[in-house]
């Protein structure tokens, strides 16, 4: 798959409409008692860019964008301004947010995720589009920073420490992250006269798999 390593322009995601999607099969059974099953690991976000417009200047740069992309030809980075932290939305990024592995005495590469939890349930999500310079991790509560102890693959979520932490170490990470989308239309249909009577495009994003 093509991907794009360039984001969206935040400006314009800010006021878009989406999040997160699961697929779900049910099947009522004669009885009325339902058995369900989830196809999918992991969920799936879409959004609509189409409501953060606010200018026929807006319209011009999405436009583009769309161009330069090939319509749904190729991946981009997207940020969900609902959710695009390893912290709280009221907290700033720091060490200890997210733990993402426990040392094994023998690997260095770690995979960044940002685990939900509601009850004593939760769901980790792997994420793959880091953004450069929001890294930071700390092995047994000792932080480190990219460049220093600290190498970070911000096109796959992929983090390699310079030594091997000891085994039972908790390894822990903060960062911001975007989501890897494409435009799931090949067609933008664009009118100024509808435009400025209040009307906005329709431009469906979806999260693509990496």
């Amino acid at each position: 798959m093509s991907f794009h390593e360039v984001r969206f322009p935040a400006g314009l995601s800010f006021g878009s409409m989406g999040g997160p999607e699961r697929r779900t099969e049910v099947v009522t059974l004669a009885n009325g008692f339902e058995e369900r099953n989830a196809p999918w690991a992991h969920s799936r976000r879409r959004y609509d860019a189409g409501l953060g417009m606010r200018s026929l200047g807006d319209i011009e740069t999405l436009i583009a964008f769309f161009e330069a992309r090939r319509g749904r030809l190729h991946g981009f980075r997207w940020k969900d301004w609902a959710d695009f932290k390893s912290a709280a939305a009221a907290r700033e990024v720091a060490p200890g947010d997210q733990v993402i592995a426990v040392g094994d005495g023998v690997s260095r590469v770690f995979r960044l995720a940002k685990t939900y939890r509601s009850g004593a349930a939760e769901y980790v999500r792997p994420i793959v589009k880091p953004v450069a310079g929001s890294v930071v991790l700390a092995v047994a509560g000792d932080p480190l920073r990219e460049g220093a102890g600290l190498e970070v693959d911000v096109t796959t979520g992929a983090v390699t420490l310079d030594a091997v932490p000891p085994a039972g170490a908790q390894i822990t990470a903060g960062f911001e992250f975007d989501v890897p989308v494409r435009f799931d239309a090949d067609l933008i249909q664009t009118s100024v006269a509808s435009f400025q009577a209040g009307e906005v495009p329709d431009v469906p994003v979806v999260e693509v798999r990496i």
